[in-house]
């Protein structure tokens, strides 16, 4: 305590009891009771003055602080694989053994596969190892101290960041023990593969895959692709001591819908240890790209043949003529409808186009109801008057929504149309513009309303077949004619069908460590739904092993996790309990096992690591050079520190009752003596 505090309670000791004598000895009457009145307000006093110079003192401790050793173990199932477990328990055990070691370092073990784990319950049952994760942890729990790492792997990693190029702080030292077989062995194997998720029908898909080699003698082998278990591509590939990779790309005919199972297989070369790496599937799921138009139409007219012609002269689009009360089943597969003079009939068909989106193209003419329309849809609007005009279409040089410069439209026939108005209530392009008796009018003919999800295409004539006509006329083809349609329908068809039911899952696992479903669930207004019940049903085929259970919520999205499933074929449905809607889908895990893929340990990528992290590599059989390195080691010396406290001398909580104590007892003695 500082000279300046004893002063200040020894003045405050002073002051309190010059006040406590004038108060009950100066000039007062002395009364038996004066002396104990005195005391108290002296205590009164005085506590009071000692909460405002609250003296304090300090308190020295110290103590020894040691370097922490973390003994960080891999636990995946390639340490057995390569004859490296019994080197591991021995390892570790010498380590927690040795008194030395305990005596300078806080010893901790942690074990690591996919994620850390505290402890040292070594049971070589994880199928990835993420060595970076696990220094990091490392690194972000002892950040504010001396460590160092004692790391017990064959130096294969199978997931996460490159653990060699991490940068960790500099007061973390790292010594790896290198467990495991560490012969190199001739061996051949498929490396990385790519190919797109999807393919269309009729298309060749590109296959593109890495062979690697490691070994020194000169070797031939054979590539082969399979397609659904046929061979359709194969490849002669030689390999040197200088020319230990080979890129193959192959081109694949799809030639039938659906998810198609791919095998690229390079044949085993004599002496080969390791077979499973020779060999990797994938999947591709096959798409028919064809566009699948409605005609809906209540009348008989030239144009519906013609449209029909257009629109399937290139085969992947197909056309179907609906009648307007077609059932929603059947709508539901159309991914664009052509409106074809809409009637009273059409109530149907805009119900349905209301509640999913979707493109349409709509055709007025001499048979179109214009109050039915008004009233149905809000997009445009035509008082019509019931008389008959004939317009003919100027084109639109400025229309840039897509490429419409193969359409001539100069010297075409004019269409027919009611008399009447023409309002457009939403932003629009225009493709051609009105010519009426010789007088160019700026009301559009032929336009597009562009509306978030609702594309629409307007043409307000009928007899569109002679524009075909006489595109052959002039040119002697149809192909500008029916190339711009293809264009205007290929437009409307790239707007998104809204559903409120979403899954996102891959077609193949390479096995079932990271394999999951998720899925996303909207509402009616088509907002993301965190209260829904989803419901998946799973069923394997080449077995009746069935399961049912309910997606959990994470985020933004539902998701089920398949880690704990066996390799095989799975079917699975995803159901929504609240509406009844479901989505199904059909996916394949691989027996397929990371960790197989590694014939030998890793000792240079190893001693890389440590030497960047300024630690030295070490085999099982030199653990005790370990030992005698670390205990002698004078960067980890255990250092005295002191640890200085700032207390209080009195809690104030005590000085406080003793005022309310002695404030009370003078009252009460005043009180009862007559003073008051």
């Amino acid at each position: 305590m500082q000279i300046s505090t004893v002063l200040l309670i020894i003045l405050a000791a002073v002051v309190s009891l010059c006040i406590a004598v004038f108060q009950y000895f100066y000039k007062v009457k002395r009364q038996k009771s004066s002396v104990w009145l005195t005391i108290l307000r002296f205590i009164s006093i005085f506590s009071a003055l000692l909460l405002l110079i609250n003296p304090k003192f300090t308190k020295e401790e110290y103590y020894i602080e040691k370097a922490n050793l973390i003994v960080l173990t891999d636990n995946s199932t390639s340490i057995p694989k390569l004859d490296g477990d019994i080197e591991v328990l021995e390892s570790v055990d010498k380590l927690k053994a040795s008194n030395a070691l305990s005596e300078k370092y806080t010893i901790n073990s942690y074990t690591f596969g996919k994620n850390i784990e505290e402890g040292d319950s070594t049971r070589f049952n994880e199928s990835i190892t993420n060595v970076a994760r696990a220094l990091n942890s490392v690194n972000e729990i002892y950040e504010n101290s001396s460590n160092v790492i004692v790391l017990l792997s064959d130096g294969n990693q199978t997931l996460g960041t490159d653990y060699e190029y991490l940068n960790l702080s500099k007061n973390l030292h790292i010594y790896p023990i290198v467990v495991g077989d560490t012969t190199t062995y001739l061996d051949l194997r498929v490396n990385q593969v790519n190919v797109n998720k999807y393919t269309f029908l009729k298309n060749k898909f590109p296959v593109e895959a890495n062979i690697l080699y490691t070994g020194n003698s000169p070797v031939n082998s054979i590539v082969r692709i399979y397609l659904d278990g046929k061979q359709v591509f194969r490849e002669l590939v030689s390999f040197r001591n200088n020319n230990s990779s080979k890129t193959i790309n192959a081109l694949i005919e799809a030639s039938s819908v659906g998810i198609k199972s791919l095998k690229i297989e390079v044949d085993v070369i004599d002496n080969e240890k390791n077979k499973t790496n020779n060999i990797k599937e994938f999947a591709i799921e096959v798409i028919d790209e064809k566009t699948n138009v409605g005609l809906v139409t209540s009348i008989t007219h030239p144009d519906i043949g013609a449209l029909k012609k257009v629109i399937e002269a290139n085969e992947q689009r197909e056309v179907q003529i609906l009648n307007p009360n077609a059932s929603e089943e059947i709508l539901e597969n159309i991914d664009v409808f052509i409106l074809y003079q809409p009637n009273t009939t059409f109530e149907n068909i805009y119900s349905f186009l209301e509640k999913r989106g979707g493109g349409k193209f709509t055709i007025t003419g001499t048979k179109t109801d214009w109050n039915f329309l008004n009233k149905v849809q809000s997009n445009f609007k035509k008082d019509s008057y019931n008389q008959l005009e004939e317009v003919i279409a100027v084109k639109n040089q400025g229309f840039g929504l897509f490429d419409i410069s193969g359409l001539s439209l100069l010297g075409f026939p004019p269409l027919e149309s009611g008399l009447g108005e023409l309002n457009i209530l939403k932003p629009y392009e225009t493709i051609a513009t009105q010519r009426i008796k010789g007088v160019d009018l700026d009301t559009p003919l032929f336009f597009v309303i562009n509306d978030n999800s609702r594309r629409e295409a307007v043409l307000a004539g009928e007899n569109i077949w002679k524009w075909r006509v006489q595109t052959y006329r002039d040119e002697r083809s149809f192909k500008n004619f029916d190339d711009f349609i293809g264009k205007l329908l290929l437009y409307l068809s790239e707007v998104k069908q809204k559903s409120r039911l979403n899954l996102d899952y891959e077609n193949l696992y390479d096995g079932n460590s990271l394999s999951k479903i998720s899925a996303s669930y909207f509402d009616n207004s088509y907002t993301f739904d965190a209260n829904a019940n989803l419901n998946l049903k799973l069923n394997k085929l080449e077995s009746s092993f069935t399961r049912e259970s309910p997606m959990l919520l994470k985020g933004s999205s539902y998701e089920y996790s398949l880690e704990d499933l066996e390799s095989g074929t799975y079917e699975f449905t995803v159901t929504a309990s609240k509406e009844k809607i479901s989505k199904s889908g059909k996916f394949k895990i691989l027996d397929f096992d990371l960790e197989n893929q590694f014939l030998s340990a890793n000792y240079k990528k190893l001693r890389r690591l440590s030497d960047k992290n300024r630690g030295q590599t070490y085999f099982p059989n030199h653990v005790d050079e370990l030992i005698d390195e670390l205990t002698n080691d004078n960067r980890f010396t255990p250092i005295q520190k002191s640890k200085r406290n700032v207390v209080s001398l009195i809690d104030f909580r005590y000085l406080l009752i003793l005022m309310v104590l002695t404030l009370s007892a003078e009252w009460f003695i005043r009180k009862y003596n007559g003073l008051l």
